[in-house]
């Protein structure tokens, strides 16, 4: 669900802003002149979404390294990497 509020709710109402941003885990897109602004999320739900972004460049990246002929991983490497990759994600939760 996208939630669309008018910029002034953030000024008026914050915490009404905070409370749905940490309740839903989506960002709230802010209008101003019924035009959008801004996007608003809470840290947590931005911290998961930044450590995806990372993950995902790196697969990416890996991927373009197999197309190029590089020399790949191991197995134990590629399961010890992307054990870390999840304990980042479940870290930046806390």
């Amino acid at each position: 669900m996208i939630n669309i509020k008018p910029s002034a709710k953030i000024r008026n109402n914050y915490n009404e802003i905070s409370e749905l941003c940490k309740k839903t885990g989506e960002p709230v897109y802010l209008t101003k002149n019924g035009e959008g602004d801004l996007v608003v999320m809470d840290i947590a739900s931005f911290a998961k979404r930044e450590s995806m972004i990372r993950l995902r460049e790196q697969l990416v990246a890996a991927e373009e390294d197999r197309l190029n002929g590089e020399e790949g991983y191991s197995l134990e490497d590629t399961v010890a990497m992307m054990k870390q990759s999840v304990s980042e994600v479940v870290n930046d939760r806390l």
